[in-house]
């Protein structure tokens, strides 16, 4: 597992990735439900994983990022499912994607 301090850094981008997102939807209009809940939810989730990342609870984190990476996951299928998004909608949603599954990765 990375050290702690390592795994805030990295957070923090995460953390950025999720915000880019979420500001390229609430910027848009026509962004399906599906996509909009699922970047609600990774929002959310990023104050979770927070407070893991803070507690060194490593179960706990890890369980986290798990589902971050589940709703991360989710929104880049909804994404490559053809619906008509913006390339900055797109291109927020892969970036915020890749962001997770490195973490994810890493910590493994």
């Amino acid at each position: 597992m990375l050290q702690a301090n390592e795994i805030q850094r990295r957070f923090h981008f995460v953390e950025q990735a999720i915000g880019q997102a979420a500001q390229a939807c609430s910027a848009e209009r026509d962004v399906p439900r599906e996509l909009r809940d699922c970047i609600q939810r990774l929002d959310r989730q990023a104050d979770l994983a927070k407070e893991a990342i803070r507690s060194h609870d490593e179960p706990r984190i890890r369980k986290v990022l798990d589902e971050l990476e589940h709703l991360g996951d989710r929104a880049e299928r909804v994404c490559a499912s053809g619906l008509p998004l913006t390339p900055q909608m797109k291109s927020a949603v892969h970036h915020m994607h890749s962001q997770l599954s490195e973490l994810k990765h890493d910590l493994h």
